[in-house]
């Protein structure tokens, strides 16, 4: 199994899209072990009031929820340490995100078009 860090706007848009998760990660990366930290679970929580559809239980049923990373205050720079340490992925569509990804030397996996998801780095 391959560790892929969650974003946001990464699982906002995987669900938006409709794809299905299992089979859509097995043709960029393999079997997927979802990973979220407590600070993207935090933002999808609040988000769920607002927008219905989120697919929270069942991201929490598959996923494997971890507490930030002690020193940073910002949800993107947790996620860039954490992928560069770890070598995971992120599930991201947030273009300065992926800036910060790539200029880190990280890799990570976006919704394309809405029909399927593209590793990139």
């Amino acid at each position: 199994m391959t560790g892929i860090l969650v974003d946001t706007c990464g699982w906002v848009a995987l669900v938006k899209s409709g794809l299905n998760l299992d089979s859509e990660m097995s043709k960029v990366i393999g079997k997927p072990e979802l990973i979220v930290i407590n600070s993207v679970w935090e933002e999808l929580e609040d988000l769920a009031e607002q927008k219905r559809g989120l697919l929270l239980e069942l991201l929490k049923s598959r996923c494997k929820l971890i507490e930030d990373p002690e020193g940073k205050n910002h949800t993107d720079r947790m996620l860039v340490e954490l992928s560069r340490e770890n070598k995971w992925p992120v599930l991201t569509v947030d273009t300065r995100l992926k800036e910060n990804l790539s200029k880190s030397g990280c890799q990570y996996i976006e919704v394309v078009s809405d029909r399927m998801l593209r590793l990139i780095g």
